[in-house]
């Protein structure tokens, strides 16, 4: 969008100076965490992608995007993360690019004269002329004199401090300062330089960088989701609202505050009302709509009441010169066509403007005819539902029928938004019908993840429903979005429980749901599996097979949780027929517990292969908190296969999903803690865990409170705090054990107590969680289990001090995690059997542990993981150096200097590479010393090699000459 001329400088500016309040925003932080700066909303990925590319590569950031996005506030957030740094400023305007060295003038406002007294004499003039600093301008012609006057200043202040370019609206800066600065940029290397830029692109999506460090890392600054748009609204509208305000907005921090505003001033009084548009961006709009005829404004209006506007639909409603009137548009950059003669607005407020400013007869005009001109059904019911006040029974059918279309096609959102119309149109003695499609309604909105206004519709049908049934139903509804933080709603259960009275029909669901309770909020898997097992009896009886499925699924779940023999049984009575395909995309359902049962198992790839096909299904035609869960233990078995990058991205799609449809985050920042840890980073990964233990606690959830104790006592066990790590997996244990688990691979928290333990002297304890772990793990036929405990049980050994066993105990286990799939289990039980050779002085031993360790972490991309592994073989290397003899074995012979301490190198298994490493030398200086060594000593291999270099004999002496 370009910049509107005029005095005031136009849209662009006044964009870009709003964005600044409207990105700034608090983020929640956990009751027991320091507070934090104000984080910028929505943006904390990218500032941590930018921060990353300068700490790492240096060179230049450059962020893209639309006026009012923000990069203004992006750019100085970033600016404040460089302490110790002369950053200098620079943001020229349009109306300035044309005067000469503007740019540099800004740029070096901070440069005091003694910095420019540091450079010779002649520098010094040139330079002072072209930045207006008074004095004659020198005698010199052409740029070289000024360009290298430049480049000496910028190393002078680099020797002082290093230097932060930061650089606003940088497409307007002037040629000669872009010009200078480019060669600066081109001999920059070496220097403490960095830049940060932001730059409005052109319509192809380019933009001239010619005149920032290298390297340059380009990044599109975002628009806000759903979920920021209604934190940056004070989270005070009902999520259908904000959803509008975001496709308004199209995520555009400042039209988004400035429409909260406006709603302020005056509230919808329902959730289909027309935005208030506030008359900053009505009349920032209607300022590129002016010269616009009057056809072209009508042809305007009907494209923007349609869904999906084309051509032909616009023709076909009446509409005879739309191809001219939308070229008109077209040329003054209103809309664009795309495939299939799509007329699309070039922003979303354009279109709201449209509509707003048209009369009522108007707009009931083009949606009378978009009425009779749609094909598609559900888009028509909405024509009609708009241009047909009051109840009308043939229409109420219609959007039934429409709303049946919506969900087919995978589209609850505006399923749920079809099924309210449909109500407000049910005639007024048809209070059944009326309740009906509410409650419908409601079920809708759980499904597209609207758990709010699931809620909202279900307490208004509640409040006119008198059948049991109908109550009931509303209920579950109320019940069921709730999510996790069902201990919320503890006082709706004996209220519907009342209503359902003695009939297995309305009784069945709520044991279902009951047996949630237990398990989330009460932390009893006994009352959990009596209910879900009582559940499934009355739905049988009441024929209601989809209840039953789900109620023996669950069923299934928590006898695998308590170690019940019967829990494949149960499951197999979940997947036998007949099936409903509802169930069959719900995470609660019985493909769901395949999945789980495959990893009880250690078979990965059958449970990812399943998970993946569910989440194909899922995405649809399922819900949004089935999709949700079903990513976040995605992410949890990428982490067991040692796919850590894989394993970030699909917690952090869990994790969006979750924010964006207000489901319960406690899951999702779990795996997110869990990945990060793997293969991402420390810090964020202790962070994700203590908002996994906030908002478990704030909803109540037993189930993923202690999972969230456990992610960060892995992370204090990493990091070697093992008193803290223990303190905390001893919490895990109480709980769980409380809640009654019976097989240790449902959580898989046991090794990591006991190597805590092990390692922080409670070798009993341990001993006594290992020996308890393994009897469990061998009845259920857990390998994966029982590797871990060996290498636990090694740590114990090493603590009482039978190191031979230790080593043992270790190599057994990381031998046999090499048979199973869990790849970064396998990696910790070399990095264990290395420190344990290390331990005892043992440099080759060691070493080749670690090496192993680093081979199976470096190809699961497990970051932290390899730091750890780096500081063992740092380790190993000092203790080479610490062993090292004094002088190169006598039996190595007449070698040069550098041919014997290559020679003693080898002999202690160091590779071509790392002795190259050592001995600052190339690798092909290795293989050419060897070669010579080989010569000499009259060997063949490095084998012969290391036995000469480590023989204790001298070489035989010549005979003595005859005398």
């Amino acid at each position: 969008m370009e910049r509107a001329a005029g005095p005031t400088g136009g849209f662009a500016e006044d964009a870009e100076r709003a964005a600044t309040e409207a990105l700034v925003i608090v983020e929640p932080v956990a009751p027991t965490r320091p507070r934090r700066a104000a984080d910028i909303v929505g943006m904390s990925g990218l500032l941590g992608e930018a921060r990353e590319h300068l700490d790492r590569r240096g060179g230049t950031v450059v962020l893209t995007g639309p006026p009012g996005i923000g990069k203004s506030t992006l750019l100085e957030r970033l600016a404040d993360g460089f302490p110790g740094h002369t950053v200098l400023r620079c943001a020229p305007a349009e109306s300035e690019s044309q005067l000469p060295f503007l740019g540099l003038i800004d740029l070096l406002s901070t440069t005091g004269d003694d910095v420019l007294d540091l450079l010779p004499g002649h520098q010094r003039a040139v330079l002072r002329s072209a930045l207006l600093r008074g004095g004659d301008p020198p005698p010199e012609r052409g740029p070289l004199p000024l360009r290298l006057a430049v480049l000496d200043l910028f190393r002078v202040l680099c020797a002082r401090s290093p230097v932060l370019l930061v650089m606003d609206d940088a497409q307007w800066l002037d040629g000669p300062s872009a010009e200078l600065l480019a060669f600066v940029a081109r001999r920059a290397a070496g220097l403490p330089l960095r830049a940060l830029v932001a730059v409005r692109v052109d319509p192809r999506g380019r933009y001239d960088a010619s005149f920032c460090p290298g390297p340059v890392h380009a990044l599109n600054v975002p628009g806000l989701t759903v979920t920021e748009v209604s934190q940056l609204l004070g989270d005070r509208w009902p999520r259908p609202v904000v959803a509008r305000v975001h496709d308004v907005s199209g995520g555009n921090p400042f039209f988004a505050l400035e429409l909260g505003r406006a709603l302020a001033e005056s509230p919808p009084e329902s959730t289909d009302d027309t935005l208030p548009l506030p008359d900053s961006l009505r009349d920032l709009m209607l300022d590129r709509l002016g010269t616009l005829s009057a056809g072209a404004r009508r042809t305007l209006l009907t494209a923007s009441a349609a869904a999906r506007p084309t051509l032909r639909l616009l023709r076909a409603a009446g509409r005879d010169g739309a191809d001219a009137d939308v070229a008109e548009a077209v040329r003054d950059g209103i809309v664009e066509i795309g495939s299939g003669e799509v007329v699309r607005f070039t922003h979303p407020l354009l279109a709201a403007v449209v509509y707003a400013e048209a009369e009522p007869g108007e707009r009931h005009a083009a949606h009378a005819a978009l009425a009779g001109a749609v094909t598609d059904p559900v888009e028509r019911a909405r024509h009609r539902a708009i241009i047909a006040p009051g109840p009308d029974a043939e229409l109420a059918s219609a959007l039934d029928e429409a709303a049946v279309a919506a969900r087919r096609r995978g589209a609850p959102a505006e399923a749920c938004r079809l099924g309210r119309l449909a109500a407000e149109h049910s005639p007024p003695e048809d209070t059944a019908g009326f309740v009906n499609r509410l409650l419908t309604a409601s079920e809708d909105a759980i499904a597209a993840g609207d758990l709010p206004e699931s809620r909202r519709i279900a307490h208004e049908a509640l409040a006119v429903a008198s059948e049991p049934a109908q109550r009931v139903r509303g209920w579950l509804a109320v019940i069921d979005s709730a999510g996790q933080a069902l201990a919320e709603f503890g006082d709706i259960f004996p209220r519907a429980l009342a209503d359902a009275g003695d009939d297995p029909a309305l009784l069945a669901p709520l044991h279902y749901r009951l047996a949630w309770r237990a398990w989330l909020v009460e932390g009893s898997a006994f009352e959990a599996h009596e209910h879900a097992a009582r559940s499934a009896e009355l739905a049988a009886r009441a024929g209601d097979r989809r209840t039953e499925i789900l109620a023996l699924a669950k069923q299934a779940h928590l006898a695998f949780f308590l170690g019940r023999p019967d829990a494949e049984k149960t499951l197999a009575r979940a997947l036998s027929s007949p099936q409903d395909p509802r169930v069959m995309v719900d995470h609660n359902g019985p493909a769901f517990q395949r999945y789980r049962h495959h990893l009880l198992a250690d078979r990965l790839e059958e449970a990812r292969a399943e998970l993946r096909s569910l989440i194909y299904l899922v995405r649809r035609r399922g819900a949004v908190e089935s999709l949700c869960h079903c990513l976040h233990n995605l992410a949890r078995v990428e982490v067991h296969r040692g796919r850590c990058d894989r394993a970030l991205d699909v917690a952090r799609q869990s994790l969006r999903l979750a924010e964006d449809s207000d489901l319960s985050q406690g899951p999702s920042w779990f795996s997110l803690a869990l990945a990060e840890a793997a293969g991402g980073d420390a810090e964020r990964a202790a962070d994700a865990a203590r908002r996994a233990e906030q908002h478990s606690a704030d909803d109540g959830d037993l189930l993923f409170l202690p999972q969230a104790w456990f992610v960060a006592g892995h992370i204090h066990l990493m990091a070697g705090r093992n008193d803290a790590a223990v303190s905390l997996l001893r919490r895990v244990r109480r709980s769980e054990e409380a809640q009654g688990l019976g097989d240790p691979a449902m959580r898989r928290w046991h090794g990591d107590l006991a190597e805590a333990l092990a390692l922080a002297g409670h070798l009993d304890e341990a001993a006594e969680l290992i020996e308890e772990t393994r009897a469990r793990a061998s009845r259920l036929e857990r390998r994966v289990m029982l590797a871990v405990m060996d290498r636990a049980a090694a740590l114990v050994a090493a603590g009482r001090g039978d190191h031979a066993t230790a080593a043992a105990l270790a190599r057994r286990s990381a031998m046999a995690l090499a048979e199973l799939p869990f790849r970064l289990e396998e990696g910790r039980s070399w990095l264990a059997l290395g420190r344990l050779r290390l331990g005892q002085n043992e440099a080759r031993a060691a070493r080749s542990a670690l090496r192993e360790a680093r081979r199976v972490f470096a190809h699961a991309h497990a970051r932290p993981w390899l730091a750890l592994v780096t500081v063992e073989l740092d380790r190993v290397r000092d203790l080479d150096r610490a062993q090292a003899p004094a002088a190169p074995s006598a039996a190595l012979g007449d070698l040069s200097a550098m041919e014997a301490k290559v020679a003693a190198l080898v002999a202690e298994g160091a590779t071509n590479r790392e002795i190259a490493a050592r001995l600052f030398i190339s690798v092909k200086t290795v293989e050419a010393a060897l070669t010579r060594t080989y010569r000499k000593l009259g060997v063949r291999s490095r084998v012969d090699l290391a036995r000469l270099a480590s023989s204790p004999r001298t070489p035989a002496q010549d005979p003595p000459a005859d005398i």
